[in-house]
């Protein structure tokens, strides 16, 4: 069975960081690429970063580049996105999403697992 299982998010004031990790269980984690995806109320799941199964090619939509970086630690089973510089239009729920081909993509299509997500708040 798998399970991906998102944590890190919460209440953070414009300008703060905040860092997520994903846990998966139930794949061989290591040949798989990861995606973060997040979801704003009442808008479509957008793209956010995604990494491919060796941690060396990464991938950024443009509102997060200079800002978000993307890793992953194959030993434990886990990928992070650490977050700076957060910003109000950056609150919504983030996914993880694991994808068997190997190589990230932005398309949500070519994600076969998805976590519970986790929300992300940026208000003072």
């Amino acid at each position: 069975q798998v399970q991906l299982v998102e944590s890190g998010g919460g209440l953070v004031q414009p300008g703060g960081s905040l860092r997520l990790s994903c846990a998966a269980s139930g794949v061989t984690f290591g040949r798989y690429a990861m995606g973060w995806f997040l979801q704003a109320p009442g808008k479509e799941r957008e793209f956010v970063a995604g990494i491919d199964w060796s941690g060396i090619s990464t991938y950024y939509v443009d509102s997060a580049k200079g800002r978000f970086t993307i890793s992953r630690d194959n030993a434990k089973n886990t990928v992070y996105l650490q977050m700076n510089s957060l910003k109000p239009e950056d609150t919504a729920v983030y996914y993880c999403a694991a994808d068997d081909r190997g190589s990230p993509s932005s398309h949500k299509w070519r994600y076969n697992y998805w976590g519970q997500g986790t929300q992300v708040t940026v208000s003072s």
